[in-house]
């Protein structure tokens, strides 16, 4: 009987552990996009998301990683870009600029040090650059790493980075 309760309370407390981990993540059970809609900072890049209808391929299985700009990085694009590109005849271009955000594969700020590029899903590759504690995607900079996803991860850059026409 002894045995059994403390294989019991093992089991418990290897429970309670594991849910207490879980808990401090906070965005680990939800997909990039529940965590980037749950986000005041990324309400222009969920309306992009949604306007290329990209909500359902960036919610599924993955992983992906997303170089994720803010309202204020949208806000730093030329006078009506992010209008023009919101137009649905130009669904395709959001799509490439969208896609140009977004890495296949789980990718951590300890792996994205280790690069100098790295291939887009929309085909093109990014140019990554550390340098005096900063990484620089293309010339955005990181301002936040590794929000962790149960489809990914999501690392917050200062600027829209557009794809090479």
């Amino acid at each position: 009987m002894k045995k059994l309760l403390c294989i019991g309370l093992v089991t418990l407390c290897s429970v309670a552990g594991s849910a207490q981990a879980l808990a401090g993540c906070g965005t680990c059970d939800k997909t990039i996009v529940e965590n980037a809609v749950a986000s005041k900072d990324f309400s222009t890049l969920v309306a992009a998301i949604k306007a290329a209808g990209l909500a359902d391929v960036l919610s599924s299985k993955g992983p992906f990683t997303v170089f994720a700009p803010t309202n204020e990085a949208f806000e730093k694009l030329p006078e009506g870009a992010l209008a023009d590109l919101l137009k649905p005849e130009n669904k395709d271009k959001l799509v490439a600029v969208l896609k140009y955000h977004v890495v296949s594969g789980k990718v951590l700020a300890k792996d994205v040090v280790n690069l100098s590029k790295a291939k887009t899903v929309q085909g093109s590759e990014v140019k990554i650059k550390v340098a005096g504690g900063n990484v620089t995607v293309d010339d955005a900079k990181v301002v936040k790493t590794d929000i962790a996803c149960n489809n990914g991860v999501i690392h917050v850059i200062d600027k829209v980075i557009l794809p090479k026409s």
